[in-house]
């Protein structure tokens, strides 16, 4: 056990990290596992010494953040769960991290933010990496977060297109056989993506775009024989392309692109789940440089609270056989 002394000259920002009635503080204790003593305008740390270095990281972390920003600004839950996480996983984080983690959609001026710390990884890996994998059970995000950073990206010039699709595995792909033209074979596949697409763009916004087809929505089976450039593309439903599949779409990422690839292993619809393109991807392509695996549960889930519960109850049911 160590004592360390926490010094905030500006009690405007020595307030701001302590929270309402040390309320900031407290949960830090919670989160890190550590003893924080307030003191006039001094934080006393008690810890062992790697719980002590890493608790003297975070304050400043925060102390430099407030600096850059503003005094007025509060952390709220989230960040501190997201930079005491950060700090205890030994991440080298800056204090602008947190403002890449807050989008705002330049339409409705809305600022969303990651509610998970799996969330906000998956931000950050999307900005940092070409090629992200986004993996766990529905409700998790992984599609919505996936195409806000889409349009984000658009709307800031980053790239001059979005391509979303998924495979339309209940068909074969085979959608000569469906009734009706193209676009009433394929829609009932490619409905989740409209829907996080309506989530965040108004309905004339949306098709204008796609019109000017800088937003392309269509089944896996169109992506072949292209390459990508300066596009965001998104690859919805990953776990069930086959092995071929899955290759094929990763090899037409072109300059200036990101991939985006999201998919629950638990819910394969392939009549050989073995043969999942997702699951073989996860194994040959853990350790390339530019990809990054983020893994979902269910305490990401950001629907209706008995989302979770239901997924609970799958998951025993799964385990017990029943």
């Amino acid at each position: 056990m160590m004592e360390s002394k926490f010094e905030i000259d500006d009690i405007s920002i020595y307030k701001k990290i302590c929270g309402y009635n040390d309320s900031n503080i407290r949960k830090i204790e919670k989160i890190i596992g550590v003893n924080i003593i307030p003191r006039g305008n001094t934080l006393l740390i008690k810890a062992e010494r790697s719980k002590n270095d890493k608790t003297m990281k975070l304050l400043h972390l925060m102390s430099d953040y407030l600096h850059i920003n503003n005094d007025t600004y509060e952390f709220d839950d989230f960040d501190l769960k997201y930079l005491s996480n950060s700090v205890l996983s030994g991440i080298n984080i800056k204090p602008g991290d947190l403002d890449s983690l807050k989008i705002t959609v330049t339409e409705s001026g809305k600022t969303i933010v990651p509610r998970t710390y799996n969330q906000a990884k998956y931000i950050t890996s999307i900005h940092n990496n070409p090629v992200t994998f986004g993996i766990g059970p529905a409700g998790t995000g992984k599609t919505f977060l996936a195409v806000l950073l889409a349009i984000d990206h658009f709307q800031k010039g980053k790239v001059d297109r979005i391509v979303l699709t998924r495979p339309a595995v209940e068909a074969g792909e085979s959608l000569g056989y469906l009734p009706g033209d193209l676009k009433q074979k394929i829609n009932p596949y490619l409905r989740p993506l409209y829907d996080a697409l309506f989530d965040l763009l108004s309905y004339e916004k949306m098709v204008k775009l796609i019109e000017r087809e800088s937003i392309e929505i269509a089944p896996l089976a169109y992506m072949r024989g292209r390459t990508l450039n300066n596009s965001f593309i998104i690859l919805d439903e990953a776990q069930n392309t086959t092995h071929t599949q899955m290759k094929m779409f990763l090899t037409r990422l072109g300059g200036n692109s990101k991939f985006v690839v999201t998919g629950d292993i638990t819910q394969i619809d392939l009549s050989r789940p073995k043969q999942s393109g997702l699951i073989h991807a996860m194994k040959i392509l853990k350790n390339i440089k530019g990809i990054d695996f983020i893994k979902f549960s269910k305490e990401d889930i950001s629907r209706h609270p008995v989302v979770e519960r239901i997924v609970n109850a799958y998951e025993k049911g799964s385990s017990s056989g029943k």
